[in-house]
C-alpha cells in the first residue's frame, strides 16, 4: 500500500475518533462533518492507491470514487451514496445558520463512516496493495 493512502487512512481514523468525541458531547453538526471528512479521506485514499492525483475539490473526488469503484461495483454503490449525502449534510452544518443535525443523523453518519473505512481496508489487504 502507498505511503500516501496509509496516511489518508489513519487520516480518517482520526477525524472518526474526532466525530464521536463531537457525538457525545452533542455538538452534531461538527460530528457529522468530521463524519463526512473521514469517508472522503476513505475516498481519496482508494482512488490514490489506483494512481489518481488528489483533488482538492470534492465533487471532483465523488464523481472519481463513482466512477472507478461504485459503477463497476468493486465497492457497493451505498459508499457512493454515503459520500455524497454526508457531504451535502456538512455543507448544511457549515453555512446554513437555521440548519442542525439530529443526534440520530450525526449517529447515522458515523456509521457509515465507520463501514465505509472498514471496508475499504479489507478492500485494500485483499487488493494485494503495496
Amino acid at each position: 500500500m502507498k505511503e500516501e493512502t496509509k496516511r489518508l487512512l489513519d487520516k480518517s481514523s482520526h477525524s472518526i475518533r474526532a466525530a464521536e468525541i463531537l457525538l457525545k458531547e452533542g455538538e452534531l453538526d461538527f460530528s457529522a462533518s468530521r463524519s463526512y471528512y473521514a469517508m472522503f479521506y476513505v475516498a481519496e485514499a482508494l482512488l490514490c492507491e489506483k494512481g489518481f492525483r488528489r483533488s482538492k475539490k470534492h465533487t471532483h473526488v465523488h464523481a472519481a470514487f463513482g466512477e472507478n469503484f461504485a459503477k463497476p461495483a468493486i465497492l457497493p454503490v451505498k459508499f457512493h451514496r454515503w459520500l455524497i449525502e454526508a457531504f451535502n449534510a456538512r455543507v448544511k452544518g457549515d453555512y446554513e445558520a437555521d440548519f442542525t443535525a439530529t443526534t440520530q443523523d450525526a449517529a447515522n453518519v458515523l456509521q457509515q463512516a465507520r463501514e465505509f473505512l472498514e471496508t475499504s481496508r479489507q478492500y485494500l489487504s485483499q487488493s494485494g496493495s503495496k
